[in-house]
């Protein structure tokens, strides 16, 4: 089951000041029981020292009456004719006799002088230590071992009583900091939240067809890249300006369809008008059979033409691969202008043209194309007497006229499809085109990886190539 990011946090959280919490807590309950252990056994090792003293008298009276000894005190003495052991009560003279014969971890108890920890028979835990000493009776002096020890419950009790305390406080802490974490993660993923919105408001736009816009961003105080968050609303942005752009191209791409379809279909209509209209003079009037044949042949002509444009188009649209080989781009100009001369000789043709030739890796027939195309433009587009000359770079050509050239709002589309430059520049009334030529020449640019431009003013228009 997926639990939200909040829970997540929350509990990471929690889980983490929880083993935080018990670290802490269990290195301050071994701290202070070392602690307490140290002094306990600095009482025990200073109690023993008392009758251990140079020239004491030590008699058993003294040693069982417990003086100067704490109440609990353990007293045992080993040896020396004498095997007894006593805890100390509170009172003088209240003690509580321990049999020695039960109590295996007391008799075994090295007198090595270090303290020892034991178990003793309903008194609990001792700390003892055990070492020799001269014991003086009424029979003289004998040599036995005493053993001190002080109980370990009063620690034992306030080592237990922490680890209470800190399980409460863990516990109390925990549910705080759980309901506090809440409070502050909600706080801290607000920002989140938003952007999120932000995101299901633009899902829910229809976006599958037309002009679509996206009102909706991420307000520039949620994409400050200092933070998680920010990243995330900046790059969200850039997403949704992104989709916008794309959607936008798409709907524009439509549209294109949509005019190319249009504007093909009335360019197909005229010229199956015109055959049908003289197709239909013939049947009536036989004497006009040779003039209604030529119609139809120029008008099936212009029709084969604008089809076999279309149909190059779309092969270059789907990526058909072109034949790439070494071509010489300085002797296709020369012999597309030398063409140029003979269909329209009341032109001014030049060429100027580098001392090397130039060659590069192109479709030598599709490159051929886009020279012929753009000199077919620009004879048709400027009057008669007109001087267009072709350049050749290292890079590819440019070609130049001096006619009336190109209208401002029309260089920016000069190369889509179906658009025409009847409008700015001079046209034969003899010769038709259906605004192919300029979009074929970019396609087929651009095919070989390079782009075409174009710059036009009165008496200055030049289109230039670029080959890769």
């Amino acid at each position: 089951m997926q639990t939200s990011l909040t829970s997540r946090l929350v509990a990471t959280t929690v889980v983490l000041l929880f083993l935080v919490s018990v670290a802490v807590a269990a290195f301050t309950t071994l701290a202070l029981r070392t602690y307490l252990l140290n002094q306990r056994d600095a009482d025990v090792v200073r109690s023993a020292e008392r009758w251990n003293m140079p020239g004491r008298q030590n008699s058993l009276d003294e040693i069982f009456q417990g003086r100067n000894q704490k109440p609990g005190t353990l007293v045992a003495v080993i040896d020396g004719g004498v095997n007894r052991a006593v805890v100390l009560g509170t009172g003088p003279g209240e003690q509580d006799t321990i049999d020695l014969t039960k109590e295996n971890d007391l008799t075994g108890v090295q007198t090595d002088g270090n303290v020892h920890q034991i178990q003793v028979d309903s008194h609990g835990t001792y700390r003892v230590v055990a070492q020799s000493i001269v014991i003086v009776g009424a029979e003289g002096s004998t040599n036995g071992i005493l053993m001190i020890g002080l109980p370990t419950a009063d620690i034992s009790d306030a080592i237990g009583s922490l680890v209470l305390w800190e399980s409460v406080f863990i516990a109390v802490g925990l549910l705080v900091a759980s309901g506090v974490g809440v409070v502050v993660v909600r706080r801290q993923l607000r920002p989140l939240r938003e952007v999120a919105a932000t995101a299901h408001e633009v899902a829910s736009l229809p976006l599958a067809a037309g002009e679509v816009v996206l009102p909706s961003r991420v307000p520039e105080s949620l994409t400050r890249e200092n933070n998680e968050v920010g990243e995330v609303g900046a790059a969200l942005n850039a997403l949704l300006d992104h989709v916008e752009g794309s959607l936008a191209a798409r709907h524009k791409s439509e549209q294109q369809v949509r005019q190319f379809v249009a504007d093909a279909s009335h360019e197909l209509r005229t010229p199956l008008t015109t055959i049908r209209g003289y197709a239909d003079l013939a049947s009536q009037r036989p004497e006009e059979m040779q003039t209604a044949l030529a119609k139809v042949k120029e008008e099936s002509a212009r029709m084969s033409g604008l089809v076999e444009s279309l149909l190059q188009l779309a092969r270059l649209d789907a990526g058909r691969p072109l034949q790439f080989e070494a071509v010489d781009v300085t002797q296709l100009v020369v012999e597309a202008v030398a063409d140029a001369r003979v269909v329209a000789p009341d032109h001014q043709w030049r060429m100027v043209l580098p001392e090397d030739p130039v060659t590069v890796r192109a479709d030598a027939v599709a490159l051929h194309q886009v020279v012929t195309n753009l000199l077919t433009n620009a004879r048709k587009y400027t009057p008669a007497g007109s001087t267009i000359t072709v350049t050749v770079e290292p890079d590819g050509f440019l070609v130049h006229d001096d006619g009336l050239g190109f209208s401002p709002e029309l260089v920016e589309s000069a190369f889509e499809r179906f658009v025409r430059g009847d409008a700015s520049r001079t046209r034969s009334e003899t010769e038709g085109g259906a605004g192919l030529g300029l979009a074929l020449v970019k396609a087929i640019v651009q095919a070989h990886g390079g782009d075409v431009t174009l710059r036009s003013a009165p008496g200055d228009t030049t289109i230039t190539v670029r080959l890769d």
